[in-house]
């Protein structure tokens, strides 16, 4: 009897080793499946981040441009409650929202006066360009459909397909609200900034009809709590 307790015992405790090895080389394996999730995603926000200073390199007077939408994005999105994966995504497209102005000319972009029609036309193909240009990389969001679509309007007077409604994305349609409200808050080459006031102004005007309403009323309430671009 006494045997038998004894080889039971040891079987257990044979047992226990070879769980405790496995229990550790799992945890081991998780460890560097973190470690190189962490690499991967540290790569990707690097390769985000050179793609958009691609335009900043092209347009210097609108340097940090996207920086400070992005910004202002994450903050109407998380007003909104987007799910923090939904803000991942919405960031980095934001970041890269004018990358398809690198098909632009320079001289349009640094121009002081007025563009022409045909130059305005041409000013208009960049989120289409912008679009071909993300559309082979393999990102977990829709970020080159979120570009195309960040000048489109509710109302379908937008470019470049006129959207209209629920058929504009609601990362779109945050990206189009922080676009303006950015661009109205600084200087241009062609302008004065009109400022921070007269963009709240511009976005609670065309609520409803040019922008999403709840995506404003949130923006307002960013402001509202203090937000400010640095």
């Amino acid at each position: 009897m006494q045997k038998a307790v004894k080889e039971r015992t040891l079987e257990l405790s044979k047992s226990n080793e070879i769980l405790k090895r496995e229990v550790a080389h799992r945890k081991k394996a998780q460890g560097k499946m973190v470690e190189m999730l962490a690499r991967m995603q540290s790569t990707l926000m690097g390769t985000v981040v050179a793609l958009g200073s691609i335009t900043e390199k092209r347009d210097p007077h609108t340097a940090g441009h996207q920086r400070r939408v992005a910004k202002l994005a994450d903050a109407i999105a998380s007003q909104l409650a987007l799910p923090v994966d939904s803000r991942r995504g919405l960031s980095i497209s934001a970041a890269l929202h004018d990358i398809g102005k690198i098909y632009i000319p320079a001289e349009f972009l640094s121009r002081p006066g007025a563009l022409s029609e045909t130059e305005r036309a041409i000013m208009k193909e960049h989120p289409a360009v912008g679009y071909d240009v993300l559309k082979g990389v393999d990102f977990p969001w829709p970020v080159a459909e979120i570009v195309l679509q960040h000048h489109e309007r509710l109302d379908g007077s937008g470019y470049p397909r006129s959207l209209k409604g629920d058929e504009v994305m609601l990362e779109a349609r945050i990206l189009a609200v922080a676009d303006v409200m950015e661009a109205m808050s600084s200087h241009r080459p062609y302008r004065e900034a009109p400022g921070k006031y007269a963009g709240l102004q511009e976005i609670k005007a065309g609520a409803g009809a040019l922008y999403d309403e709840a995506v404003v009323e949130a923006c307002l309430s960013v402001f509202r709590d203090g937000f400010q671009f640095k």
